[in-house]
């Protein structure tokens, strides 16, 4: 919907007061001063911190939902608001709560079962429903913007939208349109007002930007409904109105990574990942918050195409691992606040015990989602582990597949395309997931598949088939035969992540990764016979990857035979719920292998 110009000028009304920590400190005397023996003039000078976070995902808790146990990786990071909260009151004691901001940049309403929870199970948008234990979390912990996420829109826009109005604070977005009027959906930024004890406030603009990204990857939910123009666009186009209106400092909090690459590749005009070409290219800004790529970013100068001025850029670690501290030093000179000097930190959030006011707040919330995720649906006759998953065709990632594609062929049944074949796609999403032998619970199941993916069949040829596997190959690090065979050091090449690496069901085909990538696919053969290329399947394919993510070849232009609304995780719970028991000698089958010239890796 249009922006509410008057909600918004209400939430971005000027705030704060203040008594700064660092005063005045002298400056050395002018030479006239000197000759007349007048006392040295001191300049004024104020300093303040914005404190951010990104990627948040729904983490609240130290807490590991799919295991049911306390969250550890092998860094022995932490995660959650909980933590965030006793490092920000630190902050806040140390340098004075008046001469700090709290901003985040964004994905904050998807990724746990806390938050999905929320979402579906006992939404947010149902009358007299509860409120999003994000806003909650956020609103005690007293955030004062946030950017949107991409994910924000996973769930729909009226859950987006009443996640906006229980949020004490706004969230921004100066690149997501109205389709129709092409103004801002929601605020584009926030201006705060920071007293010193000069006399003379510091106008402080938070411009938010969210990912172009959006367009695609959540099109069911956001087509004809709002656009997503590039961040570059649009930051030189509110930057200089922000410095009309007075701001000293500018901020801006993007959801989008500094690489300058887009994971969509040319489906979109606009960067994915554009954060770094914003501070190349839009005179004006000061620092920015990274968000999105889910690295770890401290410090980072880019520095201006236009004014040769060195802007900082920080991206804290996701999930509420890392909080990122901008310091900024100001000069009063010329009747105004300069920015003199501004740097960036992180804190890493394991070493804080989580708040009690805030784990106090949700520790009911908590509750419910945990007997939630423990409901047994059904029970297993072995037990399944996605480890090798990255590397090995495993049982349980043919689970996965072999429960779409039985998806899709019910759905298809007696209609056009019922005769045709289905292939199914499907990643290791996580390395640390599987199902148990035993009694299987939703946890189990839902652990398997993070995202909140939806099914779709798209109709594909044989020679598509091949190009789609041999992009998915370039996975792989290049590996000479006879070379030894790390598997920790064999996958993700060129930074591609996990999610990012497809294996199909339903054919059998080699790897051979002593080949250049583009060249690696071997013994291609389906039903026992080589592929035709010419020959037409149905292709059981998640959303993310219809849509353009990842940038696989031929899918996103393939007709779509039938769409579902549901996620992913829900259909295979309620297909174990349905079977009863999980056996995977029902489905499992060793289709593909990596090789060199012929011979087995593993």
């Amino acid at each position: 919907m249009p922006l509410n110009r008057r909600k918004f000028l209400g939430k971005s009304a000027a705030t704060g007061v203040g008594v700064a920590l660092v005063g005045g400190v002298a400056a050395a005397p002018s030479a006239s001063a000197r000759a007349a023996g007048r006392p040295a003039k001191r300049k004024k000078r104020y300093s303040f911190t914005v404190m951010g976070t990104t990627d948040l995902h729904g983490n609240v808790f130290n807490w590991d939902y799919f295991t049911d146990k306390e969250f550890d990786d092998k860094d022995h990071n932490d995660v959650g608001l909980a933590k965030i909260s006793t490092l920000v009151n630190e902050i806040r004691e140390e340098r004075g709560r008046r001469n700090t901001l709290l901003i985040d940049a964004g994905d904050t309403i998807q990724g746990t079962q806390l938050s999905y929870y929320y979402a579906k199970i006992d939404p947010i948008t149902a009358e007299h429903g509860p409120v999003h234990p994000m806003a909650q979390a956020m609103n005690s912990i007293g955030y004062d913007a946030a950017a949107l996420g991409n994910h924000e829109f996973n769930y729909g826009i009226p859950v987006l939208r009443k996640f906006e109005e229980q949020c004490d604070f706004p969230l921004l977005g100066a690149n997501a349109l109205d389709a129709k009027t092409q103004r801002p959906a929601f605020p584009p930024y926030f201006m705060k007002r920071l007293r010193t004890p000069h006399g003379h406030d510091v106008k402080v603009a938070v411009l938010g930007l969210t990912n172009p990204g959006i367009a695609i990857w959540d099109k069911a939910n956001v087509q004809g409904k709002m656009t997503f123009p590039g961040l570059e666009e649009q930051a030189a186009k509110w930057v200089p109105k922000l410095r009309s209106m007075g701001a000293d400092v500018v901020i801006v909090s993007a959801h989008s990574g500094s690489s300058g690459t887009s994971s969509y590749g040319d489906q979109l005009p606009y960067i994915e990942n554009a954060a770094g070409l914003v501070a190349e290219q839009v005179p004006g800004i000061d620092a920015i918050l990274v968000g999105h790529a889910h690295t770890e970013i401290p410090e980072y100068f880019v520095q201006n195409k236009e004014t040769g001025k060195k802007v900082v850029l920080s991206e804290p670690l996701k999930w509420g691992q890392r909080l990122t501290l901008f310091d900024f030093d100001l000069v009063w000179s010329k009747g105004r606040w300069t920015v003199e000097k501004v740097g960036a930190k992180v804190l890493n959030s394991n070493t804080a015990a989580e708040d009690k006011k805030v784990t106090g707040l949700l520790a009911d919330e908590h509750k419910k989602v945990v007997a939630y995720v423990n409901q047994v649906i059904g029970t297993s006759t072995q037990a399944m582990s996605t480890a090798e998953g990255p590397y090995k065709d495993v049982a349980i990632i043919d689970l996965i597949s072999h429960v779409q594609a039985e998806t899709v062929r019910e759905a298809l049944k007696g209609g056009q395309y019922a005769a045709l074949p289905v292939i199914s796609q499907a990643s290791c999403f996580s390395r640390t997931a599987g199902i148990p032998a035993g009694e299987v619970t939703i946890k189990d199941a839902a652990g398997l598949y993070p995202f909140e993916n939806t099914l779709e069949a798209r109709l594909i040829t044989g020679a598509q088939l091949r190009d789609y596997l041999e992009f998915s190959a370039r996975y792989y690090v290049q590996t000479a035969a006879g070379a030894p065979v790390d598997p920790a050091k064999l996958t993700n090449a060129n930074s591609t992540p996990d999610y990012n690496y497809d294996a199909l069901y339903g054919v059998t085909y080699e790897i051979d990764i002593a080949k250049p990538a583009g060249s690696r696919i071997a013994k291609l053969s389906f039903d026992g016979k080589e592929l035709d290329p010419k020959a037409e399947f149905v292709l059981a394919v998640n959303n993310y990857r219809a849509s353009g993510g990842g940038n696989f070849p031929h899918v996103p232009g393939a007709k779509q035979l039938w769409a579902n609304s549901d996620e992913i995780r829900n259909t295979i719970i309620q297909w174990v719920r349905a079977k009863g028991t999980v056996d995977p000698a029902q489905f499992a089958s060793v289709d593909w292998k990596l090789t060199r010239d012929g011979t087995p890796v593993f």
